[in-house]
């Protein structure tokens, strides 16, 4: 079969790969729809991740059809339209039976790995080295799915595979972001990210009752598409006075929840900028979590401040002495999709969280380095590029 592969940083081709095979009874072949681009990809891309070998798929987020199932596969036939959980978990281990599921003690094929690596996290993930699961990624024709019957979701009738592509990854980490950050009827709400991401985790604080949802960044078209798509507020990093705006908006307070969905793809210009550049050229594992400590800044005394965005290695300068003089409750985590895409596919359904406005450009999947690179430099307006592979 045809997939994206990872030849070495910035260098993507598109080959040809064994096909997947069934290899446990609990699992699944899947045929890909739809995949899509993610900003987490970008770390892979850029070789900033160690252990990705030359030749690994990539691709963590997408909707099939089930072309096989294994004979302990209960939820699934053959022909169910599904969307797949980016985050591979058992549903029977210690974390999972307290929905942590991203934290599964058997999502990853090499558990050792992962819990010696340095700085990362247990749980697997598709499209992601040995030590974050191991597992062939979604941008290919056909995917293999582990424990299908806790990490695929039969898609209702009359969501599009635009819509439901999203309830893979983007929507329940969005959603986690707001849910886990404490967001509550009547609060002031800050995102920082217009991303898509950013964009689901905003959407998700208005639907649990936030009074007021301001979405912070520096592009102008997706503040656009923010406001337009979304009851929120923006403010343009650039030209504002982010600070004072959310004082302002919030009764001199500052907002009660602040959710940073960047992480450290963003840098904060001058010598930090010239610092991680060098870094990342030389793969240093020390980040810059220059939203992070905003986010911590200008949050109100006693609230919560959640981290969604992607975080590779260690971070200096982190305002600590903020978190404990104020008060704040500091929380972050991978997506625990499976505790959401239930209840998000039901929200679809019934047209409360639309999603498919994201996937700006569509190609096939020959045009995925193309693609990339439309994404990673954010051009033409691009939010996400969706890759079809039977175009």
């Amino acid at each position: 079969m045809k997939a994206v592969v990872w030849q070495g940083p910035n260098e993507l081709a598109v080959t040809q790969v064994p096909d997947p095979q069934l290899r446990n009874e609990q699992d699944a072949i899947i045929r890909v729809r739809k995949t899509v681009t993610c900003g987490s990809d970008l770390h892979l891309v850029g070789g900033h991740l160690p252990f990705l070998r030359p030749g690994d798929v990539l691709g963590h987020e997408f909707v099939g059809e089930v072309v096989e199932v294994g004979p302990r596969v209960r939820r699934h036939r053959v022909g169910d339209r599904v969307v797949v959980c980016s985050a591979i978990s058992c549903g029977r281990c210690w974390h999972c039976r307290q929905e942590q599921y991203s934290l599964c003690d058997n999502g990853s094929t090499d558990p050792v790995g992962a819990d010696t690596a340095s700085q990362l996290p247990s749980g697997g993930c598709y499209g992601y080295p040995p030590a974050l699961g191991g597992f062939a990624g979604s941008h290919a024709e056909y995917v293999r799915v582990p424990y299908a019957d806790r990490g695929a979701f039969t898609v209702p009738e009359g969501v599009s595979d635009e819509r439901a592509l999203f309830a893979s990854d983007s929507a329940p980490a969005g959603w986690m972001g707001a849910d886990l950050g404490g967001v509550a009827p009547g609060d002031v709400v800050a995102v920082w990210g217009a991303g898509a991401v950013g964009q689901l985790a905003a959407r998700a604080a208005v639907l649990l009752g936030a009074e007021r949802v301001i979405v912070i960044d520096r592009l102008a078209d997706r503040l656009a598409l923010a406001r337009a798509r979304l009851d929120v507020e923006t403010l343009d990093c650039r030209t504002e006075d982010v600070g004072g705006e959310l004082r302002e908006r919030s009764g001199g307070r500052g907002p009660d929840v602040c959710i940073d969905a960047v992480g450290t793809q963003v840098d904060g210009g001058g010598p930090r900028r010239r610092y991680g550049k060098l870094g990342q050229r030389w793969r240093s594992r020390a980040d810059r979590p220059v939203v992070a400590r905003e986010a911590i800044r200008h949050c109100r005394k006693g609230g919560n401040v959640f981290l969604l965005g992607v975080v590779t290695g260690a971070v200096d300068e982190f305002p600590l002495d903020v978190v404990m003089n104020r008060g704040l409750t500091l929380r972050g985590a991978r997506q625990h999709g499976q505790r959401y895409i239930p209840m998000l596919l039901d929200r679809m359904a019934r047209g409360e969280l639309v999603t498919e406005y994201l996937a700006t450009h569509t190609m096939p999947l020959e045009g995925a380095p193309d693609g990339y690179d439309l994404f990673r430099d954010r051009r033409d307006g691009c939010v996400r590029a969706v890759f079809e592979p039977a175009a």
